[in-house]
């Protein structure tokens, strides 16, 4: 069996009942989601949205990066995005450890010195969404117009607080 012959058989039994060809790409309800690449995130379910109705960009840690703010700027210009909600989550592996510590553990994994790699973990979470928060309102091709908040979900029991 092939190292992908078990996801390759979930698509065929996907596209047997996929009906979204056709779509345009934009997102339908205006949002757009920056957010960690945490598996227990459900970004689309956990606002009630549906396929279609968001743009969502994911990391390490959920953080605005130039990468973000470049998709960020996109979907404001051209997918119809005029919200944007920077979500970060509890129990998040970038905040909970140093950026020191995180190095020690790849370090050891690959039996290298890895400390010339920065994995920018995230030493205080509440002042990290602040400050991602406000680096896309004051970006410069993020209108005004866009409302931007910041969030912290719960992966435990599944809210959202509005922090900024």
């Amino acid at each position: 069996m092939g190292d992908f012959d078990d996801l390759l058989k979930a698509n065929r039994v996907f596209a047997d009942s996929f009906d979204l060809g056709g779509f345009d790409g934009k997102a339908h309800a205006g949002v757009a989601i920056v957010t960690c690449m945490d598996s227990r995130i459900d970004p689309l379910g956990m606002l009630g949205l549906k396929h279609g109705d968001a743009k969502i960009f994911r990391n390490p840690g959920g953080r605005v990066t130039e990468a973000a703010l470049e998709a960020l700027v996109l979907g404001a210009h051209l997918l119809n995005v005029d919200r944007i909600l920077v979500i970060p989550h509890t129990r998040c592996a970038m905040a909970a450890s140093s950026e020191a510590e995180i190095q020690a553990k790849i370090g050891e994994a690959v039996g290298q010195d890895v400390t010339w790699h920065a994995f920018h973990v995230i030493p205080n979470q509440k002042q990290s969404l602040a400050e991602d928060v406000r680096k896309v309102r004051a970006h410069p091709l993020i209108p005004d117009s866009v409302k931007v908040g910041g969030f912290i979900y719960d992966v435990d029991s599944g809210l959202l607080s509005h922090e900024v």
